[in-house]
């Protein structure tokens, strides 16, 4: 008789705890609580011996994990045990692993995690497996897995309980081993080219660096509010003025903002700053970073993202911001009157007040108009100074700035500036933010005298570059939503 216990029908989960319950007391009843077991000696993982069956073939081995599958036939069975995210097929048979150890496995539950010794070796079916000579129960598991635990599909159950979406989903873990592969990669990368890494403080007494919503919370001892920091630049940049001139911090960002596909309200990014650099080294080393990355994690430099091919390995397109709004929409912002170009973008549906400025203005065609046809990599360059508080003026035309930011897939994966390192003109900047502030703009930025401060001790021409790590990933890895990519995305609690 042959139970396939993966495939059984739908049990009631409560009915199922209590069961499990009961058997774990019978085992601590019967001075075999495992529990009370602290260690278990690993020789081989599961990935080692199917990636390399040549150097294990015969040999004994000791590995660990979950059992997701178990096909029981009289004296013989077969199970399915997952090491890592890896499963391999273990071979229990009566003569081999005794009469009463082989009653007790017969009574384990799919989940247990179960530490096994036994010999490698190859089915007749040609599968991988290791024939068990001795079997410990490890920890009981007491709640029973999701029936169909391959290809768990309810989205909110897998971001809450992202610890059953790793079992029932082994893909998952192979996105998240990329994911740490490639923040390696960025260090590598960044020491290779002469960066070194820092840190600042996660709490700030005002948040800066970006135009953002910042979250507030309590200072006790100082009886102060502070806020979580909404971007790693302004501290960074102070380091500059003392004296580094590379410097680069891997951070988790809070910002106080909507949910979609592409924002999460914590997020990791890279924010580098080099002295006597400018925003045309920061293409350079956006590109190098991408390509680097995509090279060492996926073995190629052309990446297919959600079926389209994304070309890394060439050079990537610098567009101006005038430029591409001529060209995707038609409109002219080197011409006519700001009113007259206001009225344009009406008509192509763009949703503008009357009397916006005119750098505004073109900022709002780009953003509702544009920025969605960007698919392949490419560079937009020159932002208006109204919504770049803190990037360098272009010395060709005041209204713009030696910004960029870089695109793929209609997503913007990254900003940099030839920073604004003129502390007068930094300071009219904060308080024209201060005014838009005043008006009702809660996320325009605060004054910060302290960083005004460190600007007029003086800050060398610096190139400042900041990516957002989680779209990085989401584009190497194929994933589309952001929250695939966070081992545990913001939800709202369940009542």
């Amino acid at each position: 008789m042959s139970e396939i216990e993966n495939k059984a029908p739908e049990i009631d989960v409560t009915e199922a705890a209590a069961v499990r319950r009961m058997k774990l007391n019978e085992l601590v009843a019967a001075g075999k609580d495992p529990f009370e077991i602290t260690k278990f000696v690993v020789t081989a993982k599961a990935s080692d011996v199917l990636n390399d069956y040549a150097s294990y073939e015969g040999k004994e081995i000791s590995f660990a994990g979950r059992m997701i599958r178990r096909r029981i036939m009289g004296k013989a069975s077969f199970a399915h045990i997952l090491d890592c995210g890896t499963p391999i097929q273990a071979y229990f048979r009566r003569d081999d692993v005794g009469e009463a150890e082989y009653a007790e496995f017969k009574k384990w539950d799919i989940g247990d995690i179960l530490g096994l010794t036994g010999e490698v070796f190859t089915t007749h079916t040609g599968e991988v497996s290791v024939k068990i000579t001795k079997a410990v129960l490890l920890s009981k598991s007491l709640l029973p897995l999701p029936e169909k635990y391959h290809g768990l599909q309810d989205t909110d159950l897998r971001y809450r309980q992202r610890y059953v979406d790793l079992i029932a989903n082994p893909e998952v873990m192979d996105v998240f081993k990329k994911r740490s592969k490639i923040i390696s990669c960025i260090r590598s990368y960044m020491e290779s080219i002469g960066f070194i890494e820092v840190e600042t403080p996660v709490l700030n007494s005002i948040p800066g660096g970006a135009n953002a919503r910042p979250f507030i919370t309590h200072h006790n001892a100082l009886d102060i509010d502070m806020y979580m920091r909404i971007a790693t630049e302004l501290y960074l940049k102070r380091l500059i003025v003392g004296g580094f001139d590379k410097v680069f911090e891997i951070g988790r960002i809070f910002r106080n903002e909507g949910m979609d596909v592409n924002h999460n309200p914590e997020f990791t990014t890279i924010e580098l700053y080099q002295a006597y650099a400018d925003y045309n080294d920061m293409m350079d080393i956006t590109e190098g970073l991408f390509r680097y990355c995509a090279q060492e994690v996926l073995h190629t430099e052309d990446v297919v993202y959600q079926g389209q091919t994304l070309h890394f390995g060439q050079k990537w397109p610098r567009m101006t911001m005038l430029d591409a709004v001529k060209t995707y929409t038609g409109i002219d912002f080197s011409q006519g009157t700001t009113e007259d170009l206001i009225a344009q973008a009406k008509k192509i549906g763009v949703e503008i007040d009357d009397g916006e400025s005119w750098g505004k203005a073109l900022y709002e065609v780009f953003d509702q108009k544009v920025e969605e046809k960007l698919i392949q990599p490419i560079f937009i360059i020159d932002y208006p100074v109204e919504v770049s508080p803190l990037a360098k003026r272009k010395p060709s035309d005041k209204r713009l700035t030696e910004r960029f930011e870089c695109f793929m897939m209609a997503r913007e994966i990254g900003n940099a500036f030839s920073e604004l390192n003129d502390p007068i003109d930094q300071r009219g900047r904060f308080e024209q933010q201060a005014r838009e502030r005043a008006k009702g703009d809660d996320e325009a930025q605060f004054m910060d005298e302290d960083f005004v401060n460190a600007l007029e001790y003086g800050m060398p021409p610096t190139g400042g570059l900041g990516i957002g790590i989680d779209r990085m990933v989401m584009i190497l890895t194929d994933t589309y939503s952001i929250r695939d990519v966070l081992l545990f995305p913001t939800m709202k609690p369940k009542k």
